[in-house]
């Protein structure tokens, strides 16, 4: 089982961008999806979270600029970022509780992407 982020980049504060991860392999079944994301000397933290009955949840920070979409029969899940500041640069990682035909359930993450805003 394999989580692949794409997306990412350098943008300008006010500027958009935007997040897709696919998952790949022996997956039977998706549950949740989300996305985190870890900035220089923090701790990783959630960003935007999407239930596998469609409910979705979001950071305090992002909340109304960050739109987190998904589809658990597709395996993806996108993360569009608007109005991007400096503080929103970070590593985001995609995450997902992926049950896997041979019927082991785990928690699996992405390789991460880049996102940096410039002033």
């Amino acid at each position: 089982v394999q989580l692949q982020a794409s997306g990412g980049g350098t943008v300008q504060a006010g500027g958009s961008l935007s997040l897709s991860c696919q998952a790949s392999g022996s997956v039977w079944m998706v549950n949740d999806m989300g996305w985190y994301r870890q900035a220089p000397g923090k701790q990783r933290e959630l960003v935007a979270y999407f239930g596998g009955g469609g409910s979705r949840k979001y950071s305090d920070s992002v909340k109304g600029r960050f739109t987190i979409s998904g589809d658990n029969a597709k395996k993806m899940v996108d993360l569009q970022m608007n109005s991007l500041s400096p503080e929103d640069t970070a590593v985001y990682y995609c995450n997902a509780d992926i049950v896997a035909y041979s019927g082991t359930r785990a928690t699996y993450w992405g390789q991460g992407t880049l996102v940096t805003v410039s002033s």
